[in-house]
């Protein structure tokens, strides 16, 4: 998965040394990147202690807003697949102190089963 990968909606793996070069002052002190990936501009950078939301905005995508979301909080998620009609996937994550989930959305043939493994992982770990 390469750069036209990401720019149709389609998650792509991007490097941990990458990740902790651009994003490393998020991190805590003792908190170390375990894997990311890149939906279009957005991110999901998962830590050994939490999941971190990169949500770029705007035209130029300045505007930067980070969601800190520890793996304790997240009370469940959901993955609705793609049919006929509805050419999208979509991934919702639902926080236990907040009724409405935070949802993403992935092309059809996008990777959100391995974005799904991986929350998977670390919520079941």
């Amino acid at each position: 998965m390469g750069l036209i990968s990401g720019l149709m909606g389609n998650a792509s793996e991007v490097t941990v040394e990458k990740i902790e070069k651009e994003y490393g002052k998020l991190l805590a002190s003792h908190e170390s990147v375990k894997r990311a990936f890149k939906l279009v501009r957005d991110l999901f950078i998962f830590t050994d202690k939490r999941l971190i939301l990169v949500d770029k905005q705007g035209i130029t995508g300045k505007k930067v807003e980070y969601h800190s979301i520890p793996y304790k909080s997240i009370s469940h998620y959901a993955v609705e697949t793609s049919g006929h009609f509805d050419l999208d996937a979509e991934l919702k994550i639902y926080i236990s102190s907040n009724p409405n989930p935070i949802q993403k959305q992935f092309k059809k043939d996008g990777n959100i089963y391995e974005v799904q493994r991986t929350l998977s992982e670390f919520l079941l770990s």
